[in-house]
């Protein structure tokens, strides 16, 4: 959390801000119990025993968006409100989006070293795809997809989407421009596929073998979303053969990722440490949002 929102806290409240404390299990026990507001990132998970341990708890704040690490149906029976950074971390996310389409589109950007020692693979780099022109499609229209898809307009990309909590006539595929596609449809006609759903029951193994199969020769798949919902062997399986383009990975199903011999033989991929909601800028307006919240919820 930024510093200068835990000092806006701590100038009205009594504040233990330690980024540690989420690997002692036994003293975050300790902690929670005495807690009035517990403020977290995504590793810590707020069900089980740490929920049963907020006896005095009113408020969890969630530095982000999703809220998969959190019993939100428990912390409502318990009388706690969960609030999370809705839209504060959209355009890192959405910048991470487009620059990852960019590089893995063109494919140009992995020659450093080839050319720093004398080498000039210009021929094998001279068939990389412009953006303009290119087709994203984006599944899950939130804040963050609607972010996605105003920079993919700007750089003349195409834009379709689908959300299944929208009706195909919803005003915001109109007021952003955007044309609303089936899932079918915009899996199957996307040059660039990108994720930005929660992980729950009907998107657990979302982009499975035959969802990627289904996907268009050449295509790029992006997840800054959550991990379970892409199935990481099939991305390996596809690049491998060709059949997809690229792929960037941001989020996993076990964090730290375990040592995985498939993806570091994979070509046109990009894995990155679920960091794509973290930058410099939005890690303060998380910040200051929550800080705001909490000290408006205190009052």
């Amino acid at each position: 959390m930024d510093e200068r929102a835990v000092a806006q806290l701590a100038a009205v409240h009594d504040v233990l801000y330690d980024p540690q404390l989420v690997d002692d299990a036994t003293r975050l026990l300790t902690e929670a119990r005495r807690a009035d507001v517990l403020i977290v990132r995504n590793r810590t998970q707020v069900q089980g025993a740490l929920l049963a341990a907020l006896g005095q708890c009113k408020l969890v704040g969630r530095l982000g968006v999703g809220l998969d690490n959190i019993d939100v149906s428990g912390c409502a029976a318990k009388g706690i409100q969960v609030i999370p950074a809705t839209g504060a971390n959209a355009l890192s996310v959405a910048e991470y989006v487009m620059a990852s389409a960019m590089l893995l589109l063109r494919g140009a950007y992995a020659s450093t070293q080839a050319v720093a020692t004398g080498q000039w693979p210009r021929n094998a780099l001279s068939n990389g795809r412009e953006t303009a022109g290119q087709t994203l499609g984006i599944i899950g229209f939130g804040s963050i997809g609607q972010t996605t898809a105003r920079l993919a307009q700007g750089l003349g990309m195409k834009v379709m989407a689908f959300d299944a909590m929208l009706q195909p006539d919803a005003p915001v595929f109109s007021q952003n421009g955007v044309c609303f596609a089936g899932l079918d449809e915009l899996v199957s006609q996307a040059d660039v596929v990108t994720l930005h759903v929660p992980l729950v029951d009907t998107t657990r193994g979302l982009f499975n073998a035959a969802r990627i199969a289904a996907m268009k020769k050449g295509a790029v798949l992006i997840n800054t979303s959550r991990g379970h919902i892409v199935d990481l062997a099939a991305v390996a399986a596809a690049l491998q053969s060709g059949h997809l383009g690229g792929a960037a990975i941001d989020v996993f199903d076990v964090e730290p990722l375990p040592a995985n011999a498939a993806l570091q033989d994979c070509p046109n991929l990009l894995l990155t440490p679920h960091i794509s909601g973290v930058s410099l800028e939005a890690n303060e307006r998380v910040s200051f949002m929550i800080a705001d919240k909490v000290l408006e919820s205190l009052k």
